[in-house]
């Protein structure tokens, strides 16, 4: 058997093992490289959400290399644009609640959950208010983030009427917006109060605004014992079942990020920029009120406590809220994770 120099003169195939042994490395190699090139996992972000700084630190430290996939982070405008993305399969990952995933599964649509965050919201007066409680709020302009059906909104509903016997719905006046611009509008003084997400409460309270309730203050008094994580990444169950150790990978990866950003204020300081916090004040009360979110247990009792909350809210948003089902829809929370 004889090879053919570039010159086009026989070379006898003694002569070539070193060429040959180099053509076939280099051959394995690419094989190699595309055999086992990292696979990738498609997150969706809200351009400045706060999902978005967990998702740098796990690119920026390698997390998602070490766990064998590529993230490869999918910013979009708002939370809409994400669920659309998620249920076309643009993306795997999207970042919502429970209360979504039940609703989709009782449709048909088999997406499920894993926590996130159990960071919520908080209803915040101006620090010379004269409202120094819920009974305080009848007559008042309170803002309300996410609409007549927000989560929040309906737990702030039933634990005022249990305890004072209001019926917020009639006695205040509602103002329904975009968070940013109800931040806005109890700075001028236009409305009262405001029931707004935690990032918008913690820019509240770096400017001297205070919490007069936070949602988590008021499930524990609604009989919620544990700290329920609301939000969390949410993929599709036959997406997970067909990737399992990617999907496994990657919910690793977020736990290791978590444990970065609870531990290290040099990594706060790197995430600056991400943040867009306007001072030192206002930084300090995003790390710190993204920090207290990070779930620290996710087991039986949490999952018992998310059905006590899903009766809370059926009860009060109906199937507007819950879509049609009466209880926590089976397999809503991704049976793999517990901690």
């Amino acid at each position: 058997m004889t090879l053919t120099k570039p010159c086009g003169r026989p070379m006898p195939y003694s002569g070539c093992r070193p060429v040959q042994s180099i053509l076939i490395l280099i051959t394995l190699l690419i094989f190699s490289s595309c055999t086992f090139a990292a696979k990738t996992v498609r997150v969706a972000a809200l351009e400045f959400g706060t999902g978005s700084w967990e998702l740098d630190v796990i690119k920026q430290h390698g997390l998602d290399r070490e766990q064998g996939f590529e993230l490869e982070v999918v910013k979009l405008a708002g939370k809409q644009a994400t669920m659309v993305a998620l249920q076309a399969g643009a993306v795997d990952v999207a970042i919502t609640d429970w209360i979504w995933v039940s609703r989709q599964r009782s449709e048909g649509k088999a997406f499920t959950f894993v926590p996130y965050s159990t960071a919520l919201g908080a209803l915040v007066v101006p620090k010379d208010s004269e409202i120094t409680s819920l009974a305080d709020l009848p007559g008042k302009r309170v803002g309300i983030a996410g609409g007549p059906i927000d989560k929040s909104w309906l737990l702030l509903q039933a634990l005022a009427h249990r305890d004072d016997g209001i019926d917020l719905k009639q006695a205040l006046t509602p103002v329904f917006a975009a968070p940013p611009l109800l931040n806005q509008q109890i700075k001028q003084g236009r409305i009262d109060a405001v029931l707004n997400f935690w990032p918008y409460v913690a820019r509240l309270e770096a400017e001297g605004m205070h919490q007069l309730i936070g949602v988590q203050e008021v499930t524990a008094a609604l009989g919620i014992e544990s700290e329920v994580p609301f939000v969390g990444y949410v993929f599709s169950e036959q997406w997970a079942a067909e990737n399992r150790e990617l999907a496994l990978g990657f919910v690793r990866a977020t736990t290791q990020a978590k444990a970065i950003m609870k531990d290290s204020d040099a990594e706060w300081e790197r995430l600056r920029p991400l943040m867009k916090a306007p001072d030192d004040l206002t930084f300090a009360a995003l790390r710190e009120g993204f920090r207290s979110g990070i779930p620290k247990h996710w087991g039986t009792q949490e999952r018992k406590d998310a059905e006590k909350l899903f009766a809370i809210l059926y009860n009060l948003g109906g199937t507007q809220l819950v879509g049609d089902t009466t209880r926590l829809s089976e397999g809503t929370f991704w049976p793999e994770t517990s901690y």
